[in-house]
This record gives structure tokens, C-alpha cells and sequence, in this order.
């Protein structure tokens, strides 16, 4: 290596008394007890004289002080360049890279990527599902109170969940696009529940009015193409402000009671329909079956009937007499009579005396009386 102001003297500085320092080698020095030990001094000056060395114009020639600097400047931007000319993107980041400015239309994967700093640049964006909870609470104010449909005050707390699905959109069509689906969803959300009565928002149709929200929601971060999509609104909470919240619970007690009325109502009814449907089926049928019985009995009545008079055009006299004394039969049968017949062997005449009448009438069958008369027959 070459030494400035070199000699011919062994390359020492001083016409060989000195060493490459500027100074020539010592020897140990003695010591009060005999001992070798170093100068303090002598070591803090040779660290200075290196030091000086080691800086650009710190001695030596102003060639050497130039190329140390140029060295120096270009070890520092290698290194910083390479700093930033070498990425990694997570794996829930995609990376967007842009030549002088303008996004190209490649997506960096999750991984290590290079470029060619500073005309590439790159900027990562989140692609997971992200939550952004509204409402009173989150921000120490009123800011969930919203007017209803019916003119009734409510507090609503809820939950956007969203996700980026057009990095470059995001990244350039809007400038704080966080911020902006906040702005948008509470709007949206004011806006159905102006259009609703308070008990959509309380329990009876939540879900419906979600939907319309992110729908509105969606709708116009498409207008503004901010590249976030949104996939779910949750309503968390929804109660009355503070002021009033014991009358709503008031009406919402009245409300389920009356609910439990009208379940007990109906099931009264469909127990007394119930059993009204049960008679009128059961009296039907017995309709049908009187129908049933009366018709085969006239049908009966008919043909015996039509029997009889064929008979009776065969023997009209027989038949005649027949019938007589079948109805007579029919009619007499009740009765507590007891008739004799006058056209008999002795007409009846001394019978009575010697009859057990109270016996024959008690014992009589319902063919036979128990009251004795005379008759003829004709």
C-alpha cells in the first residue's frame, strides 16, 4: 500500500526515523520498578493519527481523501437503495407497485419482492375482513341517537364488516376510504330507520333493516369506486336514551303481555273450533246414517207392501181378514182390556164370575187385557 511522503529510508516517514504514524517505533520504557509498560499518551495520539487517516483530508493527499469520500457515498446508497428496493407483503396484504407514479396492473403476491427504487414504489393494502363499530359508546357522544319512522328517539350501536376487493381503487379513487365507509353507513343507517317505526329496530325486523343499510352502503362506495366491499351489517344494540328508558320497558311489558293474550286467545279458539268442527261432523254422520236407516225402512215398507198386494189379488178375502186382524193386533196389543166374543159357544154367558180376573190381568201379556167386555164380531 502506498504511504504518503515516503523516503528512500524503508519507507519511513522522517528519513526512516519514523513509522507509518508519523513517529518511529519505541522501545519499552523502563519503569520505576523495571517493568515494560505502555504510554497513555502515546496510545491516544497514535488513535488520533488513525483516525485522522481514516477521514476524508484527515492527512495524507487529496487524492486519497476524494476516492474515501466517493467510497463512503456509494457503500451509503448501495445499502439504502437496496433498503428500499427490497419488500415483503404479509399474508393478508396484497402490494400494489407503481412506476412513476402510476400502479401497474400486476398485484404482489405475499412474499419477498424487489424494484427498482426510486422510480418503483409500493404501497400494501389489507385484504382481510375488517370491522368498523358505530354508534353511542364508541365515541363518548350521541352519535347513535337516530329519529324513527313514528317520531320516537332510539340509540343504535352497530358493526359494518367490510373488505377491499379492488386494491387500486382504494388506494387512489378516495382519499380516506375508512373514514368514508363510516360517513356512508351511518348516513345509510339514519335513513332506514327514518323510514321505520321504532319496533323494526327494537326486535321486529333487525334483520330487514341490515340489509337495507348495506345495500345503501354498498351502493355508494360503487358510485365513488373506493374498491371496499361490503359484506355484512350487524345491528348490535338498540335500546331508548336513558331518559326514557322505563317507559319503553313499560311498553315493552305491556307489549309481550299483550302478545301473551292474544296466543292464549287463539288457543282458545282452535280448541273450541276444534270441538265445534268435532259435533258437526259427528252430527252429520249421524244425519246420514238416520237417512240411511229411514230410506232402507221406507224401501222395506215398499216392498212388503207390493208382497201384500200380490197376495191379496191372488186371495182378496183371506187377505182381507188377515190384515184386519193384524191391525186390530197391532192397535189392541196395549190395552188392558179383555174382549169375548159373543158369536162363541155360549156368548160368554156366566163367565165372569168364574174367571180370576185380577190374575189374568196382571199376568196378561200385551196381547190380552185385563178388563173384561163383551163384544161381537162382526
Amino acid at each position: 500500500m502506498p504511504w504518503s511522503n515516503q523516503t528512500g529510508n524503508g519507507g519511513w516517514k522522517g528519513g526512516g526515523t519514523g513509522g507509518p504514524w508519523g513517529q518511529r517505533p519505541q522501545g519499552p520504557r523502563p519503569t520505576g520498578g523495571g517493568a515494560n509498560s505502555p504510554d497513555l499518551e502515546d496510545i491516544l495520539r497514535r488513535g488520533q493519527d488513525r483516525l485522522r487517516r481514516a477521514m476524508p483530508g484527515g492527512g495524507g493527499g487529496g487524492g486519497k481523501s476524494a476516492f474515501g469520500w466517493v467510497l463512503l457515498v456509494l457503500v451509503v446508497g448501495g445499502v439504502l437503495w437496496l433498503f428500499k428496493s427490497v419488500y415483503t407483503v404479509q399474508p393478508d396484504e396484497v402490494g400494489v407497485e407503481m412506476l412513476f407514479g402510476k400502479p401497474k396492473a400486476e398485484l404482489s403476491e405475499p412474499g419477498l419482492h424487489f424494484l427498482l427504487w426510486p422510480f418503483e414504489t409500493v404501497d400494501t393494502v389489507p385484504v382481510v375482513e375488517s370491522q368498523i363499530t358505530l354508534g353511542s359508546g364508541q365515541r363518548g357522544d350521541n352519535s347513535g341517537l337516530m329519529l324513527s319512522g313514528d317520531q320516537n328517539i332510539v340509540d343504535v350501536q352497530f358493526a359494518v364488516l367490510y373488505q377491499v376487493d379492488d386494491p387500486k381503487n382504494f388506494l387512489f379513487n378516495v382519499d380516506d376510504p375508512i373514514s368514508m365507509v363510516q360517513q356512508v353507513s351511518e348516513s345509510a343507517i339514519r335513513e332506514v330507520v327514518g323510514r321505520r317505526p321504532v319496533q323494526d329496530v327494537f326486535r321486529d325486523d333487525r334483520a330487514g333493516i341490515a340489509d337495507e343499510v348495506r345495500q345503501i352502503t354498498q351502493d355508494t362506495l360503487n358510485t365513488y369506486q373506493a374498491g371496499i366491499r361490503i359484506n355484512a351489517i350487524s345491528i348490535e344494540d338498540a335500546a331508548p336514551p336513558s331518559q326514557v328508558a322505563d317507559a319503553f320497558d313499560e311498553v315493552q311489558r305491556a307489549e309481550q303481555d299483550e302478545d301473551r293474550f292474544v296466543e292464549e286467545a287463539n288457543l282458545y279458539r282452535n280448541k273450541q273450533l276444534g270441538q265445534a268442527r268435532g259435533e258437526a261432523a259427528q252430527i252429520r254422520e249421524d244425519a246420514a246414517a238416520y237417512k240411511s236407516r229411514v230410506t232402507q225402512e221406507a224401501t222395506g215398507e215398499a216392498q212388503r207392501f207390493f208382497s201384500v198386494l200380490e197376495e191379496y189379488r191372488k186371495a182378496p178375502d183371506v187377505t182381507r181378514k188377515r190384515l184386519f186382524l193384524e191391525t186390530m193386533e197391532g192397535v189392541l196389543k196395549d190395552s188392558s182390556k179383555i174382549i169375548l166374543d159373543q158369536n162363541a159357544p155360549g156368548g160368554g154367558q156366566g163367565v165372569v164370575p168364574y174367571l180370576p180376573l185380577n190374575e189374568i190381568t196382571r199376568n196378561s201379556s200385551p196381547r190380552t187385557g185385563g178388563t173384561v167386555e163383551r163384544g161381537t164380531n162382526n
